[in-house]
């Protein structure tokens, strides 16, 4: 297995993301966070709003050029706006786009230079909604839908270059849901992930040695109701 080395992450201040940052540290890589809210953990972190992509790529740059290179970058910011597509406001739907996708492919674009010196790894961040599609949630499955399109073309254009690992997790208890309508929550006793468990997967496929590499990586609690 190799070492992590400079890892930079995404939504690296709440949820998945977080977590990401504590399994990395743990295993004796450096984070670097990129997202609008400051971290709680104490790592190099730039702001971005990754719905604006030059933002988003310069705020990468500033990160690389910090830690003196990039060996992997986790692009695991995501955010939703449930509803009926007639009921959801054109710009909160369009905003789910752009930072899921558009921030996804800005982000790993900026960091592609930093990637191939070190022969690095990205994983991408999509979601069983981005294999099964489910109603009220037209603008997240579409984001999420292009995060898995997006991921299997780049795995294809980098291959021999950059590791690319899609991970696909099922619903984990984190803060995303907590500006949903109560129609919109998991309920108390739904089966879903611990962050923390999914981030190790994050580190199993970082660490992979040159030249072999975790494809695609589903992860969901062994009752999840999105998969299959």
């Amino acid at each position: 297995m190799r070492t992590l080395g400079n890892i930079l992450i995404t939504g690296g201040a709440s949820g998945l993301g977080a977590a990401t940052v504590d399994a990395v540290r743990a295993a004796g890589g450096t984070p670097y966070v990129l997202d609008l809210a400051r971290p709680a953990a104490d790592v190099e972190f730039a702001q971005a709003d990754l719905a604006d992509s030059s933002a988003a790529e310069e705020a990468v740059r500033t990160l690389a050029e910090r830690a003196g290179g990039l060996d992997g970058v986790v692009t695991a910011a995501g955010i939703d706006s449930c509803g009926p597509l007639g009921e959801v406001p054109a710009k909160d739907w369009e905003r789910v786009v752009h930072v899921n996708l558009l921030g996804t492919a800005a982000v790993v674009r900026a960091a592609l230079p930093y990637l191939e010196r070190s022969q690095g790894t990205v994983v991408t961040v999509a979601s069983t909604l981005g294999i099964k599609a489910v109603g009220d949630a037209t603008a997240y499955c579409a984001s999420k839908f292009g995060v898995v399109g997006f991921s299997r073309a780049l795995a294809a254009e980098l291959a021999g270059r950059v590791g690319v690992t899609m991970l696909v997790p099922g619903g984990m208890w984190t803060h995303f849901f907590d500006d949903r309508t109560e129609q919109y929550r998991p309920p108390a006793d739904a089966k879903l992930n611990q962050p923390e468990h999914v981030a190790d997967t994050v580190v199993f496929a970082l660490s992979q040695p040159l030249g072999a590499e975790v494809r695609e990586l589903v992860v969901c609690a062994s009752e999840e109701g999105s998969w299959p």
